[in-house]
């Protein structure tokens, strides 16, 4: 698993997984991410170091920074109605 840099963003902010093709919008996704990203080993999906244990994340998905600092991921709307997030506990 590859960890990503982190630079300083403010917090509050959040950031949708771009589709798998779109490589200039994952390079500021992985960014953005830091060392709380990695590549889950699927096309188009990142693992999120999120309080509740690492998440995937996947395009659709947002992102969220919260104001302490942690992240957070939240479901698209068509991941909503079929499947749910998987943990990797």
């Amino acid at each position: 698993m590859r960890a990503f840099r982190n630079p300083a963003f403010d917090h509050g902010a959040a950031l949708r997984v771009p589709p798998a093709h779109d490589v200039r919008n994952w390079r500021k996704l992985r960014l953005w991410l830091g060392e709380a990203g990695a590549d889950a080993g699927e096309t188009g999906v990142v693992t999120v170091d999120t309080p509740d244990g690492p998440q995937l994340a996947r395009p659709g998905d947002w992102i969220v920074l919260s104001v302490g600092g942690r992240f957070h991921v939240a479901c698209s709307a068509q991941r909503a109605a079929g499947d749910s997030h998987m943990s990797l506990d």
